[in-house]
């Protein structure tokens, strides 16, 4: 599957911005989309996942539990990453993966991903 990712930008502390991971085909059929970001100098970390077969699951890392919030909406094949209260910390560039099977934070397990979308939160 082809990933699109956009909706960053630049935005204060305590800001909020949402991105959006568009599939060219049914996210139905995906399985897992995962959301990772990259801060200059820093190795790829995941931030939070979505089942999108029946079920819904999502997974958050520690460091977003509480302000970010994963969802899917089957009809535009789209998955978002809702960012509130947004740190100078979470400035990255933000990429979306999808891989079939069970969820996995583990990038390597993710075979399609999108461009990145950049996000820079100033203090």
């Amino acid at each position: 599957v082809q990933l699109q990712a956009s909706g960053g930008g630049l935005v204060q502390a305590g800001g909020s911005l949402r991105l959006s991971c568009a599939a060219s085909g049914s996210i139905f059929v995906v399985g897992q989309i995962g959301w990772y970001r990259q801060a200059p100098g820093k190795q790829r970390e995941w931030v939070a996942s979505i089942t999108t077969t029946t079920g819904g699951t999502t997974k958050y890392a520690d460091f977003v539990q509480g302000r970010f919030t994963i969802s899917k909406d089957y009809a535009k094949n789209t998955v978002y990453l809702q960012m509130n209260s947004l740190k100078p910390e979470d400035t990255a560039v933000y990429y979306c993966a999808a891989r079939q099977g069970i969820p996995s934070r583990d990038y390597l397990d993710y075979p399609d991903w999108g461009q990145g979308t950049l996000v820079t939160v100033s203090s």
